[in-house]
C-alpha cells in the first residue's frame, strides 16, 4: 500500500469519516525521549523529577539538580511582560524557551520549592543578587543553582545562609586583612587550600581540587566574598517570578513546527534591549558548557532557532480556522473579497518565543483594490498597520513578532473581487535545545501524546516604564482601584485599606479553567489578596483562592475550573486587605479554553540527526493520541531537527 493511501486510511479510521472531516486543531502535541526528562509543564516536571518515597531533603535537592541541568548563567531574557522588571522569570519557561538566565535560576528554585509545598526564601549576600534557601527537617538549607554550589556542615546537613555567613565572618575575624581582598583570598587558596579555610566551606560537593565550583566562573573564593558581611549582608531579598507557562504545541492543517539543535544567531535580546547570551555560540562539553554532559545534556548547544510555518488552507476550512471572517470567502485555494471591505483575522500562537516573521501571498487586485495587513499583540484590543499591498503579484510583509507568544493578523481586502492565493505565515522562534527530546547511542524509546482539545490565552501586564515595548495594564483593559501611581519599574502598591485589580478575560472558545496568581507581599498576618472570579460582569464574585500573610515575599497561583457552560468572558479580581505592607510584584492569568474544532488527527514526527557524519532520518506517523516507538542509533548521534506536522491532507 502506498504511504499517502495508508495515511488517508488512518484518518478515516481515526475519525469515522473522510479525511476532510478531521479536526482542525490538534493540541498538546508532545514528543518525549527516554533520555531527557519531560519538563513541558510544572506538573510534567514534577512527575519526571520527584519520585515516590523521596525524603524532603531529596526533593529539595532534586529542584536544584533540575535547574542546574536545564539552565545556565547568562544575561536574562527580556520580554517586557512584568511589573518589576523586563526579565522573564518562570522555571518552566526557562527550561523550555531559553535554557539560561542569570536571575531566573535563583527564582526558579523558590518557585519550584513552593510548588512542592516547601517554605522558601531568598537572601542578598555581598555583590550577589539572591541565594535561595529552603526549609525542611526543622531547618533552612541553601542551594545556589546559579553558581552551582552548596555546602555541608560537619554533621553532613546542608548549611543555611546564616550558617555560611557566621562561619566565614568568624574565620575572617581571625585573619585580619583578608576580608574583601580577592587577591589575598586566591593566594590563600593556592598556598593553604580549602582545608585551612572556614570549616563551613570545607565540604562543598561541587568544589574541584582547585577550589572552583562546577561552573568555574565561581569558586570557594567567591563564597569568601559573598558571606563576609559587607554592605550589611545577608538580608532577605528575592526577585519576583510568575507562573503559568506550559508547552502546548498545536497543529492545524498546513502547519509545520521545526525545532532545531542549532541556531542562526538569533535570540530574544537581539534588538539590544538585553545582553547577548554567552551560550549563543557555545558547544556542549566545551567552553561555558563544558560541565553540562555530566548533567545529562545531549544537545549540541543551548540556544535553538526553530521555525513555525503555516500554509493556510484557502478552502471551506478557512472560516473555522479564522477568528473573524467578514465579506470574504475561501474556495479552491483562493481567498476573495465578496464585499467592498472584506476582513479576515487569524491568530498565531507558539509555546516558544517568536523572533519575527513574514506573511506572504500572491495578490490579484480588483480595480482600485488593496490588501492591508495589520497586527494586534494584545488579544485584538488594538491594531497596528503593517503594510498595504496594492499591486498584483507576489507580496511579502514583515511581522514584528519579536518577544511575543501570541499575535493576530488582520487582512483587510478592499474592492469586490480582490483576492489572494498561496497564503503563508512563517516565524522564527527561540527554544532551548536542552529540553528537546534528544537521542543517545543505542535504543531510544520515543513517546508521543496529545492533550485535550484546548488552547490558552495569557495576560501578563508590563510596567508603563517599558514605553510600549510590552502590554501595560491599560492596554489589556485591567482596572486598578485604590493604588498608588506605579514607579518606573516596581510593584503595585495599595494606597488604601482596600484595593482591587480587575482583569477582563475573553477567549475564542468556551472557558475550561482559569489559572492565575501573583508574586506578592503581605507583611502582616491580617493582610491578604483575595482571588475572585465573576461570570456576570462583576455582579457576583466567587472565591478562587487567597494569598495571605505574613510573607515578605511569596507566590500563590491557583486553578479554577468551576466555569459555567458556554462561558467565553470572565473577570478575574485580586482584592486586597492592606494594613500598609501589601504589594503585587508580578501577576499572570492563563485562560484555558476549548478549541471549537479540536480533536485528534494523525501527526507525522520526523527526527533528523547524523552518525559518523552521515545524515539519518526517522519518520513516524502517530495514528493515535498516545504512541511509542524505538529509534536505534548505532553510534553517538549529533542531533539535527525535530519536525512536527499533520499527516493528513494539508
Amino acid at each position: 500500500m502506498s504511504r499517502p493511501l495508508f495515511v488517508a486510511l488512518l484518518v478515516v479510521l481515526a475519525h469515522g469519516g473522510m479525511a476532510g472531516e478531521a479536526p482542525l486543531v490538534v493540541s498538546g502535541v508532545k514528543v518525549v525521549s527516554d533520555k531527557v526528562p519531560d519538563v513541558s509543564s510544572i506538573e510534567a516536571w514534577q512527575a519526571s523529577v520527584i519520585r515516590p518515597g523521596m525524603s524532603d531533603a531529596e526533593k529539595a535537592k532534586a529542584v536544584y539538580d533540575s535547574i542546574v541541568a536545564f539552565s545556565h548563567f547568562d544575561p536574562p531574557a527580556v520580554e517586557f511582560a512584568a511589573l518589576d522588571s523586563a526579565n522573564a522569570r518562570d522555571a518552566i519557561k526557562l527550561f523550555n524557551v531559553y535554557g539560561s538566565g542569570s536571575d531566573a535560576t535563583s527564582t526558579s528554585a523558590l518557585q519550584l520549592w513552593r510548588h512542592l509545598g516547601f517554605n522558601a526564601r531568598g537572601w542578598t549576600v555581598n555583590k550577589w543578587g539572591c541565594v535561595p534557601e529552603v526549609e525542611y527537617d526543622g531547618g533552612w538549607h541553601a542551594f545556589d543553582p546559579t553558581m552551582i554550589a552548596w555546602f555541608r556542615r560537619p554533621d553532613g546537613v546542608v548549611a543555611s545562609v546564616a550558617e555560611l555567613a557566621e562561619g566565614v565572618q568568624a574565620w575572617l575575624a581571625g585573619h585580619p586583612g583578608m576580608k574583601g581582598d580577592i587577591d589575598r583570598i586566591r593566594a590563600f587558596l593556592k598556598d593553604e587550600g580549602v582545608a585551612k579555610g572556614p570549616e563551613i566551606l570545607r565540604d562543598g560537593p561541587t568544589l574541584d581540587p582547585r577550589g572552583n565550583f562546577t561552573f568555574n566562573y565561581f569558586g570557594w573564593y567567591t563564597s569568601m566574598l559573598l558571606y563576609d558581611g559587607s554592605n550589611n549582608t545577608p538580608f532577605r531579598y528575592e526577585e519576583a517570578y510568575d507562573q503559568g507557562y506550559r508547552v502546548n504545541n498545536q497543529l492545524r492543517p498546513g502547519e509545520r513546527l521545526t525545532l532545531r539543535w542549532s541556531n542562526t544567531g538569533k535570540h530574544v535580546n537581539m534588538d539590544g534591549a538585553g545582553g547577548a547570551p554567552e551560550t549563543l555560540g557555545a558547544t556542549v562539553g566545551q567552553g561555558v558548557l563544558y560541565y553540562t554532559p555530566q548533567h545529562g545534556d545531549l544537545a549540541n548547544g543551548r540556544i535553538g532557532n526553530g521555525t513555525a510555518a503555516w500554509t493556510v488552507p484557502l478552502d471551506k476550512r478557512f472560516a473555522d480556522l479564522a477568528l473573524r471572517v467578514d465579506q470574504v470567502a475561501a474556495s479552491k485555494g483562493m481567498l476573495k473579497a465578496t464585499g467592498a471591505n472584506g476582513v479576515a483575522e487569524l491568530r498565531r500562537t507558539t509555546s516558544y518565543v517568536f523572533l519575527g516573521g513574514t506573511i506572504a501571498f500572491d495578490a490579484t487586485m480588483a480595480k482600485g483594490g488593496a490588501i492591508a495587513v495589520a497586527i494586534s499583540t494584545d488579544h485584538g484590543r488594538a491594531w497596528r498597520d503593517l503594510a498595504t499591498v496594492s499591486a498584483d503579484g507576489a507580496a511579502s510583509v514583515a511581522i514584528p513578532s519579536l518577544r511575543h507568544y501570541d499575535y493576530r493578523l488582520r487582512l483587510t481586502m478592499s474592492g469586490v473581487g480582490t483576492a489572494l492565493r498561496g497564503l503563508t505565515i512563517s516565524d522564527d522562534i527561540q527554544h532551548s535545545q536542552r529540553a528537546l527530546p534528544a537521542l543517545g547511542e543505542g535504543d531510544n524509546t520515543i513517546s508521543f501524546s496529545t492533550g485535550p482539545a484546548e488552547g490558552s490565552l495569557s495576560i501578563a501586564p508590563c510596567s508603563t516604564a517599558a514605553n510600549g515595548a510590552g502590554a501595560s495594564a491599560g492596554d489589556l483593559g485591567i482596572v486598578l482601584d485604590g493604588f498608588q501611581a506605579q514607579p518606573e519599574w516596581g510593584p503595585w502598591i495599595p494606597e488604601a485599606a482596600a484595593a482591587t485589580v480587575t482583569i477582563p478575560v475573553a477567549t475564542p472558545g468556551d472557558l475550561v479553567r482559569l489559572r492565575f496568581g501573583a508574586n506578592y507581599r503581605a507583611g502582616l498576618a491580617n493582610e491578604a489578596w483575595h482571588y475572585e472570579v465573576s461570570f456576570d460582569d462583576g455582579a457576583n464574585w466567587i472565591a478562587a483562592g487567597r494569598a495571605a500573610g505574613p510573607h515578605r515575599q511569596n507566590s500563590v497561583f491557583v486553578s479554577f475550573d468551576r466555569i459555567p457552560a458556554g462561558t467565553r468572558r470572565a473577570l478575574v479580581r485580586l482584592r486586597g486587605e492592606s494594613r500598609g505592607s501589601l504589594l503585587i510584584f508580578r501577576l499572570r492569568v492563563d485562560a484555558d479554553y476549548r478549541e471549537l474544532h479540536g480533536g485528534f488527527a494523525p501527526v507525522r514526527v520526523t527526527y533528523v540527526w547524523s552518525e559518523a557524519g552521515k545524515e539519518r532520518r526517522d519518520e513516524h506517523v502517530a495514528a493515535k493520541a498516545t504512541d511509542s516507538w524505538t529509534i536505534r542509533c548505532a553510534d553517538k548521534p549529533t542531533m539535527g531537527e525535530l519536525i512536527l506536522e499533520r499527516a493528513d491532507a494539508p
